[in-house]
């Protein structure tokens, strides 16, 4: 079966679009989970918001001091006496790090492998359509989730703050929330790769999710040792919640890093697709 090549575009006005379609194609399929995640993610922020000022009040603070180290490097412990150290320590740590990062490597990953595995990605490049095309635009169609996610929660987060009598602010939850798009689109650029690589849907979609939980585990054990520095190759390292809410700071540097790393595995994907037989 023939297939378009990446070195010979697509003749005609509508060069461009093979990669548009696609992306338009798969960020349709998506929008339902997406609201879907979009009310999940939003309630479960909400609770924290709505119970935080017992939980508070019930002096979860103090057990901080009695955590083993490990704990409190998992879930990012560094202030109960909070709503901001309840949202990082919990919501953020769980929802985003974890939850978001591994649905995206999962989804990412068996999007591709699924279409490989299941012969669709031969009737796809059957027409005119560069590989290239196809690969970026199921990367373009995670930016639905990833958006919109990023926008309605910190907006049902403030509401529900200022709803609760609590004082929430929305400059920095943009922050946290723009900070979380590389961190996020890294996720999906690796899972991307693992599918292009494994080219078995269920298989990859596991082993991308997987990976996604032992970075978290692993940079948090090795926090806490004296090879911290190893931690360096975990995406989490460069993705903190908690220095945003908590202390007013945030890490422009990181989240470089995290879009490099989001090239370099969108590079290796198309050199990985491009160059294997379907």
């Amino acid at each position: 079966m023939k297939t378009a090549t990446d070195g010979a575009p697509a003749e005609g006005p509508s060069a461009v679009s093979p990669l548009a379609e696609v992306a338009r194609f798969e960020g349709r399929n998506r929008l339902t989970v997406t609201a879907v995640l979009a009310v999940l993610f939003s309630a479960f922020g909400a609770l924290y918001i709505w119970i935080g000022p017992q939980m508070i009040d019930a002096g979860f603070s103090e057990m901080l001091d009695a955590m083993p180290p490990i704990v409190n490097e998992l879930f990012g412990f560094e202030s109960l006496a909070s709503i901001e150290g309840l949202l990082a320590s919990e919501f953020y740590t769980l929802g985003w790090i974890v939850g978001l990062g591994g649905y995206l490597a999962y989804t990412a990953a068996g999007t591709v492998a699924g279409d490989l595995g299941e012969g669709r990605m031969d009737t796809l490049l059957a027409g005119p359509v560069a590989r290239r095309s196809v690969l970026l635009g199921k990367f373009v169609a995670v930016l639905v989730p990833i958006v919109v996610l990023n926008v309605v929660v910190p907006a049902v987060l403030y509401v529900m703050a200022l709803a609760a009598g609590q004082s929430l602010s929305i400059v920095d939850l943009a922050v946290v929330h723009a900070l979380s798009i590389p961190y996020l689109l890294f996720w999906s650029a690796f899972g991307l790769l693992v599918g292009a690589v494994v080219r078995r849907g269920r298989t990859a979609g596991r082993l991308a999710l997987g990976i996604v939980f032992l970075g978290w585990l692993g940079e948090s054990v090795i926090a806490t040792t004296d090879y911290k520095w190893v931690g360096g190759i975990s995406p989490m390292r460069y993705f903190d919640p908690q220095d945003v809410l908590i202390h007013g700071t945030f890490d422009l540097v990181g989240a470089v890093i995290l879009l490099v790393g989001v090239a370099v595995l969108l590079t290796a994907s198309h050199h990985w697709f491009g160059t294997r037989d379907l």
